[in-house]
């Protein structure tokens, strides 16, 4: 039995996500609960195991595809008793439309729940919200030329279905330079191809295909984009007329944005536009903090821990936000409300291969200093292979962002969308310091705290920021306030 798996929702409410990598090829035998495919959603990269024994009969997405939430992606030979076969009988077909059901059957991959009924072609799933089902004209019935049919296709389907009008879905095409006084004939390009076009500012229309048919393929797109293909004229309105590109080859780059930094950058967007952003800076002499840091790396607790100053961060500003919950809120815009969150899952800003993402620490505020060590070096660790969960991702109250492995001083973050504040840390260098009255060398750093001003006034946010910063001066104190 030939059975397809659907792109399955891994998050919350998400609609679609780009194929990653295969870790199978057509052909391969593959087990339950085995890693199939690496996806990127919106939030992260996740790993979907396969849900039956069986044999891989084709992979429906291309790598790099955008498939959406419950298209099939893959179709697995799944072996079954042959008293398990035909749980049931189907209803009467009539005998003439009996065979080019068959025939057609062998075109496309089934989908588990409708075995035998119909076929999918690759790339164009079955409507969801389709409540009749047809039979797909067979493939190999269709002739190549490039004149339209002037007779019309007997459609295959049972006789009482023939009078309905058949809408067909025909692959994804780009109209082709056609002969003067002839019919237009479309440069065949399946959805992902025509996108990488599009993005590359290439024109089907000027390419041949090397693919099945005469397809247009990805690298046809790419070795266009290469060599300097003309592009579509912006005065045109049709895309026949065409100009020579302004540049030449290998002076531009175009990155598609998808996934993890399409999510990224629609968040900021939609948190600088939304919060009303306030940022106030303290400079901090952290000199006690460094020496403090060196005291834990030796005890035994942290033997096996990457200690950094983030930690005496972190514990500091947990401790501040214990003494003022209202930065650690949300604004509920719908019920006009504040939400005060009476725990803190602790952000903190990962800059991983595929953008900024924001895991979080939940219920950071209860854990005592080495878990907390233990929690941030796994947090960074995950997040900056890729291997963050949407779980990771979700839920967090209030954001550290550390700006000081960088190199940078100082700067001013924008929100993480649903929260109140963050806190940028940057790094400690020497720096001339006044104590008592004297010139010395200290090791200071720069905070910046971006609070929204609808929750957050000055004088709040003053008090948090000069509170993790009287901390970070004398470690002692967040004993004395925790």
């Amino acid at each position: 039995m030939l059975r397809e798996f659907k792109l399955p929702d891994v998050g919350e409410g998400l609609t679609e996500a780009d194929i990653v990598a295969w870790h199978v090829k057509p052909g391969e035998a593959v087990e339950d609960g085995q890693i199939i495919v690496e996806i990127e959603t919106a939030k992260a990269v996740v790993e979907l195991p396969c849900p039956w024994d069986g044999t891989v009969a084709r992979l429906l997405a291309e790598e790099g595809q955008t498939v959406e939430v419950g298209v099939p992606i893959i179709a697995v030979e799944v072996g079954v008793p042959d008293s398990a076969e035909r749980p049931s009988v189907p209803a009467p077909v009539p005998a003439e439309s009996t065979a080019p059901a068959e025939t057609t059957a062998s075109a496309g991959s089934v989908p588990d729940d409708e075995a035998g009924a119909h076929s999918v072609l690759v790339g164009y799933g079955v409507r969801a919200s389709s409540t009749t089902r047809r039979a797909r004209k067979a493939a190999a019935g269709r002739p190549e030329t490039a004149e339209v049919p002037t007779a019309p296709e007997v459609p295959v389907e049972p006789p009482e279905l023939a009078t309905e009008p058949r809408a067909t879905e025909p692959r994804a095409t780009e109209p082709r330079a056609a002969e003067p006084g002839g019919p237009a004939v479309r440069a065949l390009a399946k959805p992902p191809v025509r996108k990488l076009a599009k993005d590359l500012g290439i024109s089907l229309a000027e390419l041949a295909g090397s693919g099945p048919d005469g397809s247009i393929t990805r690298d046809d797109v790419q070795r266009a984009a290469a060599t300097g293909t003309p592009v579509r004229s912006a005065g045109s309105g049709n895309g026949s007329r065409t100009v020579s590109p302004a540049t030449t080859a290998g002076e531009e780059e175009r990155i598609p944005v998808r996934g993890v930094r399409k999510h990224m950058a629609a968040a900021m967007v939609s948190s600088a536009f939304t919060a009303p952003h306030v940022t106030e800076f303290l400079q901090v002499d952290a000199t006690e903090t460094m020496s403090a840091l060196r005291r834990v790396r030796e005890l035994p607790e942290f033997a096996e821990l990457r200690v950094s100053p983030l930690l005496f961060v972190a514990r500091a500003l947990l401790t501040a936000v214990a003494r003022h919950p209202l930065v650690n809120s949300s604004w509920d815009a719908a019920a006009e409300q504040i939400v005060v969150k009476h725990y803190v899952n602790l952000g903190i800003a990962v800059a991983a291969e595929r953008g900024l993402i924001v895991p979080n620490i939940k219920r950071a505020d209860a854990l005592p200093l080495p878990e907390l060590a233990r929690s941030l070096q796994a947090l960074t660790e995950t997040g900056r292979a890729g291997k963050a969960t949407p779980a990771d991702l979700t839920g967090g109250t209030i954001t550290i962002t550390n700006v000081g492995v960088f190199g940078v001083d100082a700067g001013t973050p924008i929100l993480t969308p649903g929260e109140t504040a963050i806190l940028a840390f940057g790094q400690v260098k020497d720096t001339p310091w006044v104590v008592d009255g004297q010139l010395a060398v200290r090791k200071a750093c720069t905070l910046s705290l971006s609070f929204d001003h609808r929750i957050v006034d000055g004088e709040l946010g003053s008090a948090v920021l000069r509170d993790v910063g009287a901390m970070l001066e004398d470690p002692v104190r967040m004993l004395a306030w925790g």
